[in-house]
Protein backbone atom coordinates (compact mmCIF):
# COMPACT_ATOMS: atom_id res chain seq x y z
CA UNK A 1 0.00 0.00 0.00
CA UNK A 2 1.23 3.49 -0.82
CA UNK A 3 2.77 5.24 2.20
CA UNK A 4 0.79 8.05 3.78
CA UNK A 5 2.11 11.56 3.26
CA UNK A 6 3.14 13.65 6.23
CA UNK A 7 1.34 16.99 6.50
CA UNK A 8 3.71 19.46 4.89
CA UNK A 9 3.60 23.29 4.84
CA UNK A 10 2.20 23.15 1.32
CA UNK A 11 -0.64 20.83 2.43
CA UNK A 12 -1.37 23.14 5.36
CA UNK A 13 -1.50 26.10 2.98
CA UNK A 14 -3.95 24.21 0.75
CA UNK A 15 -6.14 23.38 3.76
CA UNK A 16 -6.07 27.01 4.86
CA UNK A 17 -7.18 28.04 1.39
CA UNK A 18 -10.22 25.75 1.79
CA UNK A 19 -11.39 26.62 5.32
CA UNK A 20 -9.45 29.76 6.24
CA UNK A 21 -6.24 30.09 8.24
CA UNK A 22 -8.20 30.47 11.50
CA UNK A 23 -9.60 26.96 11.18
CA UNK A 24 -6.41 24.97 10.58
CA UNK A 25 -4.76 24.21 13.92
CA UNK A 26 -1.25 22.95 14.47
CA UNK A 27 -0.43 24.44 17.86
CA UNK A 28 0.15 21.83 20.57
CA UNK A 29 -2.38 23.32 23.00
CA UNK A 30 -5.10 23.00 20.35
CA UNK A 31 -4.10 19.50 19.28
CA UNK A 32 -3.87 17.95 22.75
CA UNK A 33 -7.68 17.69 23.29
CA UNK A 34 -7.89 15.68 20.05
CA UNK A 35 -5.28 13.04 20.95
CA UNK A 36 -7.84 10.85 22.75
CA UNK A 37 -11.54 10.26 23.26
CA UNK A 38 -13.35 9.06 26.40
CA UNK A 39 -11.58 5.69 26.30
CA UNK A 40 -9.24 4.84 29.14
CA UNK A 41 -6.25 3.14 27.47
CA UNK A 42 -3.27 5.53 27.04
CA UNK A 43 -1.73 3.16 24.50
CA UNK A 44 -4.18 4.55 21.93
CA UNK A 45 -3.55 8.25 22.64
CA UNK A 46 -2.00 9.96 19.60
CA UNK A 47 -1.82 13.60 18.61
CA UNK A 48 -2.91 14.42 15.04
CA UNK A 49 -0.65 16.39 12.73
CA UNK A 50 -3.34 19.05 12.38
CA UNK A 51 -6.99 19.72 13.14
CA UNK A 52 -9.17 21.25 10.43
CA UNK A 53 -12.59 22.74 11.26
CA UNK A 54 -14.70 23.16 8.11
CA UNK A 55 -18.09 24.88 7.96
CA UNK A 56 -19.80 23.12 5.05
CA UNK A 57 -20.09 19.96 3.02
CA UNK A 58 -18.34 21.73 0.13
CA UNK A 59 -15.31 22.44 2.31
CA UNK A 60 -15.18 18.83 3.52
CA UNK A 61 -15.45 17.60 -0.07
CA UNK A 62 -12.52 19.80 -1.05
CA UNK A 63 -10.49 18.44 1.89
CA UNK A 64 -11.18 14.87 0.80
CA UNK A 65 -10.17 15.60 -2.80
CA UNK A 66 -6.92 17.08 -1.50
CA UNK A 67 -6.35 14.04 0.72
CA UNK A 68 -6.77 11.68 -2.24
CA UNK A 69 -4.41 13.73 -4.39
CA UNK A 70 -1.70 14.02 -1.73
CA UNK A 71 -2.54 10.71 0.02
CA UNK A 72 -2.80 11.74 3.66
CA UNK A 73 -5.16 10.33 6.27
CA UNK A 74 -8.36 12.12 7.32
CA UNK A 75 -10.02 11.23 10.62
CA UNK A 76 -13.58 12.59 11.05
CA UNK A 77 -14.54 13.57 14.59
CA UNK A 78 -17.60 14.83 16.42
CA UNK A 79 -17.60 15.66 20.13
CA UNK A 80 -14.94 13.08 21.02
CA UNK A 81 -17.24 11.13 23.37
CA UNK A 82 -16.47 7.76 21.78
CA UNK A 83 -14.83 4.94 23.75
CA UNK A 84 -13.01 2.89 21.10
CA UNK A 85 -10.58 5.48 19.67
CA UNK A 86 -12.38 5.55 16.35
CA UNK A 87 -11.96 9.33 16.02
CA UNK A 88 -8.31 9.46 17.12
CA UNK A 89 -5.20 9.45 14.92
CA UNK A 90 -3.09 6.30 14.70
CA UNK A 91 0.21 5.19 13.14
CA UNK A 92 -0.89 6.58 9.76
CA UNK A 93 -0.88 10.16 11.08
CA UNK A 94 -2.92 12.74 9.19
CA UNK A 95 -5.49 15.36 10.11
CA UNK A 96 -8.63 15.35 12.18
CA UNK A 97 -11.64 16.98 10.54
CA UNK A 98 -13.88 18.27 13.32
CA UNK A 99 -17.58 18.82 12.58
CA UNK A 100 -18.07 21.24 15.48
CA UNK A 101 -18.87 24.21 13.22
CA UNK A 102 -21.62 22.30 11.38
CA UNK A 103 -23.98 22.84 14.30
CA UNK A 104 -27.27 24.15 12.94
CA UNK A 105 -30.78 22.85 13.37
CA UNK A 106 -31.89 23.62 9.84
CA UNK A 107 -35.60 22.78 9.98
CA UNK A 108 -38.24 21.36 12.29
CA UNK A 109 -41.39 20.35 10.47
CA UNK A 110 -44.14 19.77 13.03
CA UNK A 111 -46.74 18.66 10.50
CA UNK A 112 -44.57 16.15 8.67
CA UNK A 113 -42.71 15.04 11.81
CA UNK A 114 -39.10 15.47 10.84
CA UNK A 115 -36.08 17.57 11.73
CA UNK A 116 -33.09 18.38 9.53
CA UNK A 117 -29.81 19.05 11.31
CA UNK A 118 -26.07 19.28 10.79
CA UNK A 119 -23.80 16.69 12.44
CA UNK A 120 -22.34 18.99 15.11
CA UNK A 121 -25.62 19.55 16.96
CA UNK A 122 -25.60 18.17 20.50
CA UNK A 123 -28.12 15.37 20.86
CA UNK A 124 -29.75 16.87 23.97
CA UNK A 125 -30.33 20.11 22.03
CA UNK A 126 -32.20 18.11 19.39
CA UNK A 127 -34.32 16.51 22.10
CA UNK A 128 -35.07 19.89 23.69
CA UNK A 129 -35.94 21.48 20.34
CA UNK A 130 -38.34 18.62 19.56
CA UNK A 131 -39.92 18.73 23.02
CA UNK A 132 -40.56 22.46 22.70
CA UNK A 133 -42.80 21.62 19.72
CA UNK A 134 -44.60 18.79 21.51
CA UNK A 135 -42.51 16.19 19.69
CA UNK A 136 -39.96 13.54 20.61
CA UNK A 137 -36.65 12.54 19.08
CA UNK A 138 -36.34 8.89 20.14
CA UNK A 139 -32.54 8.60 20.29
CA UNK A 140 -31.30 8.77 23.87
CA UNK A 141 -27.61 7.85 24.39
CA UNK A 142 -26.37 8.26 27.96
CA UNK A 143 -23.86 10.87 26.74
CA UNK A 144 -26.67 12.92 25.17
CA UNK A 145 -25.72 16.12 27.01
CA UNK A 146 -22.36 16.23 25.23
CA UNK A 147 -22.32 13.94 22.17
CA UNK A 148 -23.02 15.12 18.60
CA UNK A 149 -25.79 13.66 16.46
CA UNK A 150 -23.28 12.95 13.69
CA UNK A 151 -21.27 10.79 16.06
CA UNK A 152 -24.46 9.02 17.14
CA UNK A 153 -25.08 8.13 13.50
CA UNK A 154 -21.46 7.13 12.87
CA UNK A 155 -21.60 4.59 15.72
CA UNK A 156 -25.32 3.78 15.53
CA UNK A 157 -25.66 4.82 19.18
CA UNK A 158 -28.35 3.14 21.24
CA UNK A 159 -29.14 4.28 24.76
CA UNK A 160 -31.90 3.97 27.29
CA UNK A 161 -34.91 4.21 24.96
CA UNK A 162 -33.66 1.77 22.32
CA UNK A 163 -35.93 -0.98 23.62
CA UNK A 164 -38.95 0.96 22.32
CA UNK A 165 -37.64 3.37 19.69
CA UNK A 166 -34.60 1.50 18.39
CA UNK A 167 -31.06 2.73 17.79
CA UNK A 168 -29.94 5.84 15.91
CA UNK A 169 -30.33 4.01 12.58
CA UNK A 170 -34.06 3.76 13.33
CA UNK A 171 -34.32 7.53 13.87
CA UNK A 172 -32.87 8.63 10.52
CA UNK A 173 -34.72 9.18 7.26
CA UNK A 174 -31.84 10.37 5.12
CA UNK A 175 -28.24 11.54 5.07
CA UNK A 176 -26.03 13.92 3.16
CA UNK A 177 -22.52 12.44 3.10
CA UNK A 178 -19.14 13.45 1.73
CA UNK A 179 -17.65 10.27 0.31
CA UNK A 180 -14.00 9.30 0.81
CA UNK A 181 -13.25 10.44 -2.75
CA UNK A 182 -14.73 13.90 -2.16
CA UNK A 183 -18.18 13.64 -3.73
CA UNK A 184 -21.34 14.85 -1.98
CA UNK A 185 -23.97 12.12 -1.95
CA UNK A 186 -27.50 11.76 -0.61
CA UNK A 187 -28.80 8.50 0.81
CA UNK A 188 -32.25 7.47 2.02
CA UNK A 189 -35.46 9.49 2.09
CA UNK A 190 -38.70 10.08 4.01
CA UNK A 191 -40.18 6.83 2.77
CA UNK A 192 -42.07 4.05 4.51
CA UNK A 193 -40.58 1.45 2.19
CA UNK A 194 -38.16 1.27 -0.72
CA UNK A 195 -36.49 -1.47 -2.77
CA UNK A 196 -34.56 0.78 -5.18
CA UNK A 197 -31.09 -0.68 -4.80
CA UNK A 198 -28.91 -1.19 -1.75
CA UNK A 199 -29.83 0.69 1.46
CA UNK A 200 -26.57 2.63 1.52
CA UNK A 201 -27.71 4.96 4.31
CA UNK A 202 -27.94 1.92 6.58
CA UNK A 203 -24.34 0.99 5.74
CA UNK A 204 -23.05 4.51 6.37
CA UNK A 205 -24.79 4.58 9.76
CA UNK A 206 -22.59 2.60 12.13
CA UNK A 207 -19.55 2.63 9.83
CA UNK A 208 -17.56 4.77 12.31
CA UNK A 209 -16.44 7.39 9.82
CA UNK A 210 -14.76 4.88 7.51
CA UNK A 211 -17.18 5.14 4.56
CA UNK A 212 -18.04 8.83 4.55
CA UNK A 213 -18.37 12.03 6.58
CA UNK A 214 -21.97 12.84 7.47
CA UNK A 215 -22.81 16.49 6.82
CA UNK A 216 -26.61 16.56 7.16
CA UNK A 217 -29.27 14.32 8.70
CA UNK A 218 -33.05 14.23 8.42
CA UNK A 219 -34.41 12.75 11.65
CA UNK A 220 -37.72 11.11 12.48
CA UNK A 221 -39.91 12.73 15.13
CA UNK A 222 -42.95 11.33 16.90
CA UNK A 223 -45.59 13.01 19.04
CA UNK A 224 -44.34 13.50 22.58
CA UNK A 225 -46.05 11.00 24.91
CA UNK A 226 -48.35 12.98 27.18
CA UNK A 227 -48.06 10.67 30.16
CA UNK A 228 -45.27 8.61 31.61
CA UNK A 229 -44.09 6.89 34.75
CA UNK A 230 -40.68 5.87 36.09
CA UNK A 231 -40.80 2.69 38.12
CA UNK A 232 -38.11 1.22 40.34
CA UNK A 233 -38.47 -2.51 40.93
CA UNK A 234 -36.10 -3.94 43.54
CA UNK A 235 -35.27 -7.65 43.50
CA UNK A 236 -33.40 -9.92 45.93
CA UNK A 237 -31.18 -11.43 43.23
CA UNK A 238 -29.88 -10.47 39.82
CA UNK A 239 -31.58 -13.54 38.36
CA UNK A 240 -35.03 -12.45 39.55
CA UNK A 241 -34.41 -8.92 38.29
CA UNK A 242 -33.43 -10.11 34.82
CA UNK A 243 -36.47 -12.37 34.66
CA UNK A 244 -38.40 -9.24 33.59
CA UNK A 245 -36.57 -9.34 30.26
CA UNK A 246 -38.80 -12.20 29.12
CA UNK A 247 -41.73 -11.81 31.53
CA UNK A 248 -42.74 -8.35 30.30
CA UNK A 249 -42.92 -9.15 26.56
CA UNK A 250 -44.87 -12.32 27.34
CA UNK A 251 -47.39 -10.17 29.23
CA UNK A 252 -47.51 -7.71 26.28
CA UNK A 253 -46.24 -4.84 28.40
CA UNK A 254 -44.30 -2.48 26.16
CA UNK A 255 -41.74 -0.47 28.11
CA UNK A 256 -39.70 2.47 26.88
CA UNK A 257 -36.68 1.76 29.11
CA UNK A 258 -35.58 -1.35 30.97
CA UNK A 259 -32.27 -0.83 32.75
CA UNK A 260 -30.53 -3.14 35.22
CA UNK A 261 -28.15 -2.23 38.07
CA UNK A 262 -26.84 -4.97 40.31
CA UNK A 263 -26.12 -4.50 44.01
CA UNK A 264 -22.38 -3.93 43.63
CA UNK A 265 -23.06 -1.06 41.23
CA UNK A 266 -25.77 0.40 43.46
CA UNK A 267 -23.39 0.50 46.42
CA UNK A 268 -20.62 2.20 44.46
CA UNK A 269 -23.00 4.77 42.94
CA UNK A 270 -24.57 5.54 46.34
CA UNK A 271 -21.12 6.18 47.80
CA UNK A 272 -20.08 8.33 44.84
CA UNK A 273 -23.22 10.46 44.91
CA UNK A 274 -23.26 10.48 48.73
CA UNK A 275 -26.95 9.70 48.58
CA UNK A 276 -29.08 7.05 50.27
CA UNK A 277 -30.44 4.75 47.57
CA UNK A 278 -33.28 2.38 48.45
CA UNK A 279 -32.27 -1.19 49.33
CA UNK A 280 -28.62 -0.36 48.70
CA UNK A 281 -27.62 -3.06 51.19
CA UNK A 282 -29.31 -5.96 49.37
CA UNK A 283 -31.30 -4.97 46.29
CA UNK A 284 -30.85 -5.29 42.55
CA UNK A 285 -32.62 -2.67 40.43
CA UNK A 286 -34.71 -2.75 37.31
CA UNK A 287 -35.42 0.83 36.25
CA UNK A 288 -38.47 0.96 34.02
CA UNK A 289 -40.06 3.78 32.10
CA UNK A 290 -43.55 3.53 30.64
CA UNK A 291 -45.30 6.11 28.52
CA UNK A 292 -48.60 6.45 26.74
CA UNK A 293 -51.21 8.67 25.13
CA UNK A 294 -53.51 8.87 28.15
CA UNK A 295 -53.26 8.64 31.92
CA UNK A 296 -55.48 5.55 32.13
CA UNK A 297 -53.25 3.68 29.69
CA UNK A 298 -50.14 4.36 31.78
CA UNK A 299 -51.94 3.57 35.06
CA UNK A 300 -53.13 0.22 33.71
CA UNK A 301 -49.63 -0.62 32.51
CA UNK A 302 -48.20 0.27 35.93
CA UNK A 303 -50.69 -2.01 37.69
CA UNK A 304 -49.88 -4.89 35.32
CA UNK A 305 -46.16 -4.22 35.73
CA UNK A 306 -46.45 -4.31 39.51
CA UNK A 307 -48.25 -7.65 39.38
CA UNK A 308 -45.56 -9.18 37.18
CA UNK A 309 -42.71 -7.84 39.32
CA UNK A 310 -44.34 -9.22 42.48
CA UNK A 311 -44.85 -12.58 40.77
CA UNK A 312 -41.14 -12.62 39.87
CA UNK A 313 -40.18 -12.05 43.51
CA UNK A 314 -39.69 -8.27 43.79
CA UNK A 315 -38.92 -6.89 47.23
CA UNK A 316 -40.72 -3.66 46.38
CA UNK A 317 -42.07 -1.83 43.35
CA UNK A 318 -42.69 1.89 43.52
CA UNK A 319 -42.95 5.05 41.46
CA UNK A 320 -39.46 6.49 41.48
CA UNK A 321 -38.10 10.00 41.71
CA UNK A 322 -37.18 10.15 38.01
CA UNK A 323 -34.39 12.67 38.40
CA UNK A 324 -32.77 10.73 41.24
CA UNK A 325 -33.01 7.26 39.74
CA UNK A 326 -31.73 8.26 36.30
CA UNK A 327 -28.95 10.30 37.88
CA UNK A 328 -27.89 7.12 39.68
CA UNK A 329 -28.03 5.05 36.50
CA UNK A 330 -26.02 7.52 34.44
CA UNK A 331 -23.37 7.95 37.16
CA UNK A 332 -22.16 4.35 36.77
CA UNK A 333 -18.86 4.90 34.97
CA UNK A 334 -17.90 8.03 36.93
CA UNK A 335 -18.68 6.26 40.20
CA UNK A 336 -16.74 3.18 39.15
CA UNK A 337 -13.69 5.21 38.13
CA UNK A 338 -13.77 7.26 41.35
CA UNK A 339 -13.66 4.11 43.47
CA UNK A 340 -11.11 2.19 41.35
CA UNK A 341 -9.25 3.02 38.11
CA UNK A 342 -10.79 1.39 35.03
CA UNK A 343 -8.58 -0.75 32.82
CA UNK A 344 -11.06 -1.38 29.99
CA UNK A 345 -14.70 -0.85 29.03
CA UNK A 346 -16.69 -3.60 27.39
CA UNK A 347 -19.89 -3.27 25.34
CA UNK A 348 -21.20 -6.77 24.73
CA UNK A 349 -24.62 -7.46 23.24
CA UNK A 350 -26.51 -10.77 23.27
CA UNK A 351 -30.15 -11.77 22.81
CA UNK A 352 -31.84 -10.25 25.89
CA UNK A 353 -32.90 -13.66 27.19
CA UNK A 354 -29.21 -14.68 27.30
CA UNK A 355 -28.08 -11.82 29.57
CA UNK A 356 -28.15 -13.88 32.77
CA UNK A 357 -26.20 -16.69 31.13
CA UNK A 358 -23.63 -14.21 29.87
CA UNK A 359 -23.18 -12.67 33.31
CA UNK A 360 -22.77 -16.07 34.93
CA UNK A 361 -20.12 -17.05 32.40
CA UNK A 362 -18.32 -13.72 32.73
CA UNK A 363 -18.12 -14.17 36.50
CA UNK A 364 -16.50 -17.56 35.91
CA UNK A 365 -14.05 -16.07 33.40
CA UNK A 366 -13.22 -13.23 35.78
CA UNK A 367 -12.49 -15.74 38.51
CA UNK A 368 -10.14 -17.85 36.37
CA UNK A 369 -8.34 -14.85 34.84
CA UNK A 370 -8.16 -12.81 38.04
CA UNK A 371 -10.13 -9.92 36.52
CA UNK A 372 -12.75 -7.94 38.46
CA UNK A 373 -15.50 -5.97 36.77
CA UNK A 374 -18.76 -4.14 37.34
CA UNK A 375 -21.64 -3.98 34.92
CA UNK A 376 -24.92 -2.34 34.06
CA UNK A 377 -27.16 -3.26 31.19
CA UNK A 378 -29.70 -1.93 28.77
CA UNK A 379 -31.52 -5.11 29.72
CA UNK A 380 -34.38 -4.66 27.29
CA UNK A 381 -32.07 -4.95 24.28
CA UNK A 382 -29.41 -7.25 25.73
CA UNK A 383 -26.58 -4.69 25.84
CA UNK A 384 -24.14 -5.14 28.74
CA UNK A 385 -21.61 -2.46 29.70
CA UNK A 386 -18.69 -3.59 31.85
CA UNK A 387 -16.00 -1.57 33.58
CA UNK A 388 -12.98 -3.83 34.02
CA UNK A 389 -11.12 -2.70 37.14
CA UNK A 390 -7.41 -2.17 37.76
CA UNK A 391 -7.50 -4.28 40.86
CA UNK A 392 -5.92 -7.60 41.80
CA UNK A 393 -3.02 -7.52 39.35
CA UNK A 394 0.15 -5.52 38.80
CA UNK A 395 0.74 -3.00 36.02
CA UNK A 396 3.05 -5.51 34.33
CA UNK A 397 0.29 -8.13 34.35
CA UNK A 398 -2.48 -5.82 33.14
CA UNK A 399 -2.26 -6.23 29.36
CA UNK A 400 -2.08 -10.04 29.51
CA UNK A 401 -4.90 -10.26 32.06
CA UNK A 402 -7.23 -7.99 30.09
CA UNK A 403 -6.45 -9.74 26.81
CA UNK A 404 -7.20 -13.13 28.35
CA UNK A 405 -10.47 -11.90 29.83
CA UNK A 406 -11.61 -10.25 26.59
CA UNK A 407 -10.70 -13.24 24.45
CA UNK A 408 -12.63 -15.69 26.61
CA UNK A 409 -15.53 -13.27 27.06
CA UNK A 410 -15.88 -12.76 23.30
CA UNK A 411 -15.94 -16.49 22.74
CA UNK A 412 -18.90 -16.76 25.12
CA UNK A 413 -20.66 -13.73 23.63
CA UNK A 414 -20.49 -15.12 20.10
CA UNK A 415 -21.48 -18.61 21.26
CA UNK A 416 -24.63 -17.04 22.73
CA UNK A 417 -25.45 -15.39 19.40
CA UNK A 418 -24.07 -12.01 20.44
CA UNK A 419 -21.52 -9.52 19.16
CA UNK A 420 -18.51 -7.69 20.51
CA UNK A 421 -20.25 -4.29 20.53
CA UNK A 422 -23.84 -3.15 20.90
CA UNK A 423 -23.31 0.58 20.42
CA UNK A 424 -19.74 1.75 21.14
CA UNK A 425 -18.24 0.35 17.94
CA UNK A 426 -14.92 -1.23 16.99
CA UNK A 427 -12.62 1.74 16.36
CA UNK A 428 -8.94 0.95 16.83
CA UNK A 429 -9.29 -0.84 20.11
CA UNK A 430 -11.37 -3.88 19.15
CA UNK A 431 -10.28 -4.63 15.61
CA UNK A 432 -8.18 -7.69 16.61
CA UNK A 433 -11.12 -9.33 18.37
CA UNK A 434 -13.48 -8.18 15.62
CA UNK A 435 -11.33 -9.95 13.03
CA UNK A 436 -11.04 -13.09 15.15
CA UNK A 437 -14.73 -13.58 15.91
CA UNK A 438 -16.49 -12.22 12.82
CA UNK A 439 -17.61 -14.72 10.18
CA UNK A 440 -14.68 -14.79 7.68
CA UNK A 441 -16.89 -14.31 4.63
CA UNK A 442 -18.74 -11.41 6.23
CA UNK A 443 -15.42 -9.89 7.29
CA UNK A 444 -14.00 -10.13 3.77
CA UNK A 445 -17.14 -8.54 2.31
CA UNK A 446 -16.92 -5.65 4.80
CA UNK A 447 -13.33 -5.00 3.76
CA UNK A 448 -14.42 -5.07 0.11
CA UNK A 449 -17.11 -2.48 0.87
CA UNK A 450 -14.48 -0.25 2.48
CA UNK A 451 -12.25 -0.57 -0.58
CA UNK A 452 -15.14 0.22 -2.92
CA UNK A 453 -16.01 3.40 -1.04
CA UNK A 454 -12.41 4.43 -0.33
CA UNK A 455 -10.04 3.09 -3.03
CA UNK A 456 -7.08 5.14 -1.74
CA UNK A 457 -7.76 4.25 1.91
CA UNK A 458 -7.50 7.86 3.10
CA UNK A 459 -10.62 8.10 5.28
CA UNK A 460 -10.07 6.91 8.84
CA UNK A 461 -7.58 4.19 7.86
CA UNK A 462 -6.82 1.48 10.40
CA UNK A 463 -10.23 1.61 12.08
CA UNK A 464 -12.39 -1.55 12.17
CA UNK A 465 -9.75 -3.35 10.07
CA UNK A 466 -5.95 -3.51 9.96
Amino acid sequence: MRAYTKITPSILAALQAIVGQKYVWTEADKLIPFEKDEGVEPAYFRRPEAVVVPASADEIAAIMKLANAAHFAVIPRGAGTGLEFGAVANEYGGIIVSTERLNRIIEINEDKLYMTVEPGVITADIQRAAKARGLLYGGDPCSGDSCFIGGNAATNAGGNRAVKYGTTRDQIYSLEVVTPTGDIAHFGGRLKKVTAGYPLQSIIIGSEGTLGIITKLTLKLVPLPKYGADILAVFPTLETALSLVTALPKAEIAVTCLECMDNAVIRVVAAYLDEALPYADEGHYMIIHLDGKCEDEVDEACVALDEICQAQGALEVFVADAEKVWKARKAFTEASAAECPIAAMEDFVVPPDELKTLLDRLIQIGSTTGVLFRGVSHAGDGNLHLDVLRRGFSADEEAAKIDAFEDQACAVVYALGGRISGEHGIGQKRKRLFAKYTDPTAYALMKAVKKAFDPNMVLNPGKLFE
